[in-house]
């Protein structure tokens, strides 16, 4: 289970509830995130090729044979299928939730919420506020709001500038275009999405979710039209918390089946 930004592992804790008495549960913090160290950039670098060689690394440390059902969300869709994609024949299923693993569709713009946490005011307002784990915590949740102690779960592991400093690195991080650090892995791995084409696929989307939205989704089913897809229109980006009733099963049948 690969999670993105702002999350850490505490995301998939149902699932991990659901899935653990019978199944193996890998659910890693990236660097910097959640419980993980959180290095300054002078003893990381947090680029997406560096997050695909912890996940790798850490993978094959954990001797996980060839039979791997990868769950990803948000930016982990990215990190997990880049990894996948070099290991492709250990790979058996695949369940996506509200993320990519191809660049931004050519209709769908940057969120504003993006662009300026990319922007000058950046730092103050990631590191600085806390905004975008808080943001999260708030707006990508619409079915069901956040408890006070889910959202302080949620917020936990970010208390402080230092520890912000890969929520905020992530963001900076995202190649949009040509020249873009990083770009030429998201355009490697969408060229060769198509090694999982005879994969089992379940994709749920929360349908309102601002950021990873129906253009996202469009974009899964044009290269998986064989996928099983499980839409919820009045959930948003945080899925597993908005349709966790709904969601959790699914995903559990399908991993079982």
């Amino acid at each position: 289970m690969v999670h993105g930004n702002p999350t850490w592992s505490f995301y998939y804790r149902r699932l991990v509830n659901a899935l653990s008495t019978t199944h193996r549960c890998i659910v890693p913090d990236h660097i910097g995130m959640g419980l993980s160290d959180k290095p300054t950039d002078d003893q990381y670098d947090y680029t997406l090729k560096n997050r695909v060689d912890n996940l790798d690394a850490l993978i094959e440390s954990l001797d996980l044979g060839n039979n791997i059902t990868l769950i990803v969300h948000d930016w982990g869709g990215m990190i997990g299928s880049t990894w996948a994609l070099r290991h492709a024949d250990r790979i058996a299923k695949l369940v996506v939730l509200n993320t990519a693993a191809f660049g931004l569709p050519k209709n769908k713009p940057l969120p504003w919420q993006i662009g300026i946490c990319r922007s000058p005011l950046g730092a103050l307002l990631v590191r600085g506020l806390n905004g975008f784990v808080k943001g999260g915590v708030k707006h990508c949740v619409t079915r069901h709001p956040m408890t006070p102690d889910v959202a302080r779960g949620f917020v936990l592991p970010y208390d402080s500038w230092a520890n912000r400093i890969s929520v905020h690195r992530f963001v900076q991080d995202i190649p949009l275009k040509p020249g873009d650090r990083g770009y030429d892995i998201i355009t490697n791995t969408d060229e060769n999405l198509s090694k999982f084409a005879d994969k089992p696929m379940l994709i749920c989307w929360g349908m309102k979710d601002f950021v990873f939205d129906h253009h996202f989704l469009k974009g899964w089913t044009d290269r998986f039209p064989n996928a099983t897809v499980r839409k919820f229109d009045d959930a948003g980006h945080y899925i597993l918390e908005d349709a966790h009733e709904d969601v959790v099963p699914l995903v559990k049948q399908f991993v079982d089946g």
